[in-house]
């Protein structure tokens, strides 16, 4: 592990569930994924399959994910170069957790997006008046 003053140093963080989290959570990572589940792809070929992503976002996302084992970046010399991704046995471990995940999205976003609407239907019959919520825990404690 690299010394605090040198580049690339992390402090280990106490929660390895979050940094977990913080790994691929980011909805250009998910996307990346599913594309590479099926094979590697150039980066040209993800740029046009993965709607709406930037160059920018797209060239993060992929070093943020080579940086993390989860992708490897295979360059060959050819004129021009040809550079392409696929998933690292690490990062195919991710794959089934994130078909659980869409899974449940499937099964239960309609309930998320009802649920919504019931809170943003309250706020709006107040008023918009948002009850204060260290005022509703002190009411609750009396």
């Amino acid at each position: 592990m690299p010394h605090p003053s040198q580049p690339g140093y992390e402090p280990e963080s106490p929660c390895h569930y979050r940094r977990a989290l913080e790994v691929v959570s980011s909805k250009w990572t998910v996307l990346v994924f599913y594309e590479l589940e099926e094979g590697s792809k150039r980066y040209s070929e993800l740029k046009k399959r993965i709607e709406g992503v930037t160059q920018k976002m797209l060239t993060q996302t992929l070093r943020q994910l080579e940086r993390d084992g989860l992708v490897k970046r295979c360059v060959y010399p050819t004129v021009p170069q040809t550079v392409d991704y696929t998933l690292t046995t690490l990062g195919l471990t991710l794959i089934e957790p994130m078909r659980i995940l869409h899974r449940w999205t499937e099964a239960h976003y309609d309930s998320v997006l009802q649920a919504r609407r019931a809170y943003d239907g309250r706020l709006d019959a107040a008023d918009g008046a948002e009850p204060d919520l260290a005022d509703a825990a002190n009411s609750d404690s009396d």
